[in-house]
């Protein structure tokens, strides 16, 4: 993705997200050289990879698969694997009108996927095989705001604003906007986007950069070269 486009994107989710009377934490509105002047302040922020995280998946096609992410908080893994501490995570995404967030799964992550505002947010899913595999044929169990639904393998959720479902590790799912762009939420147990999303198909997760013009704000990917130090 080239930099002009991920600079265009963040403008354009951050009016989207105040459209929906949400504000981003005051750090989503640093310059790179404001984040590397306190980055000794701001490492919990790092550490944790909260922030802004624009992916086309590899693919090139944003448009039509890409996501638009912001890591609002996020604890480590070390709390999770010790029981204590901060376990918890919290996304703001976008998903555009027909933009598909490609099928994948979690091993570790359980997350409820809330529609915040806009149209009608589409899940489609399926279970797994005894080893966690994607399976064609198995459906499963979900909770919708509470209530329990069994889906069907393949069966697509449409979600309305203000409802949500709860995935657990080894749900298969996909997602995207019809009729129009959705606001999302996330809420999950501590998210680890660097290991603990499995696709189905051989596609990556995060975008390569073309540094076309200089960033008006630091994607997560570029922590490890920015503030490197």
């Amino acid at each position: 993705m080239k930099r002009s486009d991920i600079n265009a994107i963040m403008a354009e989710a951050d009016e989207m997200i105040r459209r929906h009377g949400f504000a981003l934490p005051p750090f989503a509105h640093w310059t790179p050289e404001e984040f590397a002047a306190r980055a000794k302040d701001a490492h919990q922020v790092i550490d944790a990879r909260c922030g802004w995280d624009i992916t086309d998946y590899g693919a090139g096609r944003y448009a039509q698969m890409g996501l638009f992410l912001f890591t609002l908080r996020n604890g480590l893994l070390s709390d999770l694997r010790a029981g204590g501490g901060m376990c918890y995570a919290e996304k703001l995404l976008i998903s555009r009108q027909d933009q598909l967030s490609p099928m994948h799964t979690h091993v570790l992550k359980a997350e409820d996927i809330i529609n915040r505002g806009g149209a009608t947010l589409v899940v489609e899913l399926y279970g797994s095989d005894d080893a966690g595999n994607f399976a064609e044929d198995r459906g499963g169990t979900v909770w919708c705001d509470g209530i329990r639904h069994e889906f069907a393998p393949g069966e697509r959720l449409r979600l309305a604003p203000g409802e949500s479902v709860t995935l657990r590790p080894g749900d298969w799912h996909a997602f995207w906007g019809e009729g129009g762009d959705v606001l999302i939420g996330e809420v999950s147990t501590v998210n680890d986007d660097e290991t603990d999303n499995i696709f189905r198909e051989p596609i990556g997760r995060f975008a390569e950069v073309e540094e076309d013009v200089p960033p008006t704000r630091l994607l997560v990917s570029d922590y490890g070269t920015w503030l490197r130090g």
